[in-house]
């Protein structure tokens, strides 16, 4: 297993089930290890919406979703936070990410 997939796996287990997307998740949580890469503890909602748009692209093109985080009501923007929680705790108990 890369480093890569081993930080998606990290992220993936600080998230609550009943909150894991459907389908085949791995390319997001990728994602969300790259965000863990190189924004770290800086990582944002937007940034968390941002990743999870593009995996939606290829996913459900259609999703309502599928917007500009500014677009979005203050309660789903809310929803990004505990991917944003995981990210950081991530990045924050791997001290070789900057």
């Amino acid at each position: 297993m890369s480093y890569v997939d081993t930080l998606a796996e990290e992220v993936r287990s600080k998230i609550p089930k009943d909150l894991l997307p459907d389908g085949d998740t791995i390319p997001l949580f990728r994602l969300y290890a790259l965000l863990a890469l190189t924004k770290g503890a800086e990582v944002t909602a937007a940034d968390v919406h941002d990743a999870w748009a593009v995996w939606m692209s290829s996913t459900d093109p259609q999703h309502p979703a599928l917007r500009p985080f500014t677009e979005l009501s203050p309660e789903k923007r809310q929803e990004d936070q505990v991917f944003v929680d995981a990210i950081r705790d991530v990045a924050a108990q791997n001290p070789w990410i900057r």
